[in-house]
């Protein structure tokens, strides 16, 4: 620890000067690469499990802890009726669970609220970076029983371990053959981690004690460990492979006592206890109510193993930074500076950060008929769909990819247009780790510039997908909201230049790890950050630009340019997936004809995106370029989607004759261009835009802004996901937007400044009452009670809920006369 402390010293000293001791800019490059994976090696990277420790490399060492009540023979089974909890999943009867706080830099904790089996879990889990194998960890586990739970109520705890690739893990403990006394101890080894040691504490909590015979081999007082070698292909089954083990415990003990003199069932469920050495390792404890136990690994080459009362001083040390610095990033304005909303937000931020993984594996892929992306007949959807049934898709890879997820039980992968929406707020807290997972997203590109836009890798990820929606085809987009971030890097990178903080600022800066801002404090680092990724960039957006073009020049359209024009692809009848906007009502039939505005708004992003970084950076040429491609879309949204009679942008298609023809379902769609910053604040058009927005019979609500018009013919039909109920990233571009317009001269200033208030408080009071009602923030809200709905525990882009608390107040100012 003190090693890396002063590694840190030496890196705040370095960002301080701007420069290193040889002037040499990749000697910091490496030094801050260095720190960083340090740093950040270690994590809660499976999220897909309430609590699952790995590192960022493939084939190493991850744990995952499983519990689950025993008081009855029915509380243990294999399957989705199990009381067994591993893996995150909707519909169980858990009241809420989450990061309370969370540093995906120091650690954090975790409380979850299992009713179903009457007690509550909490993780603390905290890093101590050193050494050359990133570090050392551990997690306090504590269980405690629920206001309804008998004083005897009793827990059976698992903890499991698993060595993927080359190394070795051996069990070892004080005990016989019923069971380790004390502490269990693991002594592993591999290429990646070197030399290291696991230990799980002996704790505090009481053990069952039973009458029956069967208490000489099995007693309730012990450890049991059973260590197995079993094949990589089958070693993330966690629970089927606990099963394997419980199954012949318990057909032992039926063979001998019957039903007549049944044991209870704590006894009768206990693996036999087979400590040795294996890739496989799990740990079985009973409780008899409430309980506590640490789980310690000392990595050899830190120097100093890990005690529990370095645990113990560790969580409080984390906790106590996390609150300070979550106050100042997030400095969250009226309306919402009461301490209710201060657990709200820290709650809603801390699960987006601990959702971030680290995944690896294959990617099933179909490139047979990828050159077809032109999409040209007026069939196209069916012959998408037959080509889909040849299943021609391979596996690919493998790929690795560090992100966070949109819904731990239920979207536990990474999904590319959510990304975006999640850095958003992880970029005021860790700018550096953002940085970290775009660079991650880019590396998954093609060489033609495609980027999966869902991330399914491995047969673990893959079990939380249903078959149809496991293949990626690489003609197919999605948002590319990624640049939202990398921009906002830009030009704060810009603003810090040549420019020292001072006051409150520059103490905040002495106080904070140098690790989370190295590449915004050095302005060279920065600019070499962006120089590496310009042309990852700028291949994604020449990809974007040919594979969804749309036909303007086939269809004889009036317009400024001939060639910007864009259209998904991969719609059917009723979804356009690749939009991510699924089922929203689009032209009717579908015509390769078409034109859709959201996605002409997405190029427009990324195209004003990419001006200001090649501005940044110099570069004259693609400068001269993008303004060129910018101006030609800024006029072609006008000519090719904007509807006077309907005052709003429009998708497009032909009719009959093949004429240029407006489709207008306001909602969401409508509204793009604005979301993006591609309206003028004196623009007439805008008047009309807010005029729709503040529209109470359209999209106008006490919860929010609906995707849906009221007024629209498909208003809550069919599936009604993106048909009226109300989204937080949408409502975060629409917030966003008002307050640029209300701090800018302009005729709408007044109206959008107003808009923006009672928005933002609608917004931040539809997501915390549900929150407080239900334990959970919601995929979506229901726009006419504001109830959350769909996916449970979506803590990816509803967080964004904490920027908009974070955001000024412009209630207090008085209107302007213009």
């Amino acid at each position: 620890m003190a090693r890396f402390i002063q590694s840190l010293a030496a890196v705040a000293a370095i960002l301080a000067t701007g420069t290193s001791a040889t002037g040499d800019l990749s000697v910091l490059t490496g030094e801050i690469g260095r720190q960083n994976n340090e740093s950040l090696f270690w994590g809660p990277y499976k999220p897909n499990l309430y609590f699952g420790v790995r590192p960022r490399l493939p084939e190493s060492l991850w744990t995952g802890l499983m519990w689950g009540r025993i008081e009855e023979y029915n509380d243990v089974k294999d399957g989705k009726e199990s009381r067994l909890r591993y893996t995150c999943e909707q519909g169980e009867d858990i009241r809420g669970y989450g990061w309370d706080e969370y540093d995906a830099r120091s650690g954090g904790i975790q409380t979850i609220h299992d009713e179903g089996n009457k007690i509550d879990i909490t993780t603390s889990f905290i890093k101590i970076p050193g050494g050359s194998h990133g570090g050392s960890w551990a997690v306090r586990i504590k269980g405690q029983l629920r206001e309804n739970a008998p004083a005897d109520h009793k827990t059976v705890a698992y903890y499991y371990i698993a060595q993927e690739g080359k190394g070795e893990l051996v069990a070892q403990g004080e005990g016989d053959e019923l069971g380790y006394k004390g502490d269990a101890t693991f002594i592993g080894n591999s290429e990646t981690l070197g030399d290291y040691k696991i230990v799980v504490t002996e704790g505090i909590g009481k053990y069952p004690a039973g009458n029956h015979e069967i208490s000489t081999t099995r007693p309730g007082d012990v450890t049991l460990v059973h260590s197995a070698e079993v094949s990589e292909d089958i070693i993330w089954q966690a629970v089927p492979l606990l099963f394997q083990k419980l199954q012949p415990a318990a057909m032992a003990v039926q063979e001998e006592y019957g039903m007549e003199n049944p044991p209870p069932a704590w006894q009768v469920y206990r693996m036999a206890h087979q400590p040795g050495k294996g890739n496989s390792h799990i740990l079985q404890r009973t409780y008899e109510g409430s309980f506590e136990f640490d789980v310690i690994f000392s990595s050899a080459s830190a120097g100093k193993e890990l005690t529990k009362e370095d645990v113990t001083k560790t969580i409080a040390a984390t906790s106590s930074a996390f609150a300070d610095r979550f106050s100042s990033i997030f400095e969250l304005k009226p309306p919402f500076k009461d301490e209710q909303y201060q657990r709200f937000g820290k709650s809603m931020f801390s699960n987006l950060l601990g959702g971030v993984g680290y995944f690896y594996g294959k990617q099933v892929i179909d490139r047979s008929y990828a050159p077809e992306y032109e999409e040209e007949s007026e069939g196209f959807w069916e012959e998408t769909r037959q080509a889909r049934e040849r299943q021609a898709q391979t596996l690919e890879g493998p790929y690795e990819l560090f992100t966070s997820v949109p819904s731990r039980p239920f979207f536990p992968r990474g999904f590319l247009w959510d990304e975006g929406f999640h850095l958003v707020p992880i970029a005021d807290w860790d700018m550096d780790l953002t940085l970290e997972v775009i660079k991650s997203w880019y590396n998954t590109m093609d060489e033609d510039g495609w980027i999966p836009r869902e991330q399914i890798l491995g047969p673990e990820a893959r079990t939380k997908v249903p078959e149809e929606f496991q293949v990626q085809y690489p003609h197919y987009a999605n948002p590319p909201t990624l640049f939202l971030v990398i921009e906002d890097f830009m030009e704060r990178l810009r603003k810090t230049n040549g420019t020292q903080p001072s006051g409150k600022e520059k103490l905040a800066q002495e106080r904070r790890n140098p690790l989370y801002t190295a590449h915004l404090d050095n302005m060279e680092l920065g600019e070499d950050y962006l120089r590496k990724m310009y042309p990852l960039l700028k291949r994604h957006y020449d990809w974007f630009r040919k594979t969804q073009r749309g036909d303007l020049k086939g269809y004889d359209r009036e317009a400024y340019s001939s060639k910007e024009g864009y259209r998904w692809r991969g719609r059917s009848e009723s979804h356009i997936l690749t939009s991510g906007l699924d089922d929203y009502p689009r032209p009717q039939p579908p015509h390769p004809g078409e034109l859709h505005v959201d996605l002409m708004s997405w190029v427009g992003l990324m195209t004003k995106s990419l001006k200001n970084i090649a501005e940044a950076l110099d570069m004259k040429e693609d400068v001269a370029e993008l303004v060129k491609n910018l101006d030609a879309i800024e006029h072609n949204l006008n000519d090719l989607h904007w509807s006077e009679k309907d005052g709003c942008f429009c998708d497009a298609t032909v009719d009959d004759f093949e004429e240029h023809q407006l489709v207008c379902h306001k909602g969401y769609v409508s509204l793009f261009p604005f979301m993006v910053g591609l309206l003028k604040p004196n623009d007439p058009k805008l008047g009309k835009i807010l005029d729709l927005i503040a529209d109470e019979e359209q999209l106008w609500s006490a919860h929010g802004i609906r995707s849906l018009s009221k007024q629209d013919e498909f208003y809550g039909t069919g599936e009604n996901y993106w048909r009226g109920p109300i989204w937080m990233p949408m409502n975060y571009m629409v917030v966003k937007q008002l307050q640029s317009i209300a701090k800018q001269e302009g005729p709408y200033r007044s109206k959008a400044r107003d808009m923006y208030n009672k928005l933002r408080k609608n917004l931040v009071d539809t997501v915390y009452k549900s929150w407080r009602e239900t334990g959970f923030a919601w995929e979506q809200y229901n726009p006419e009670t504001g109830a959350g709905q769909r996916t449970q525990h979506f803590t990816g882009w509803t967080s964004l809920v904490v920027k908009i608390m974070a955001m000024d107040d412009l209630s207090g100012h008085g209107r302007d006369e213009l």
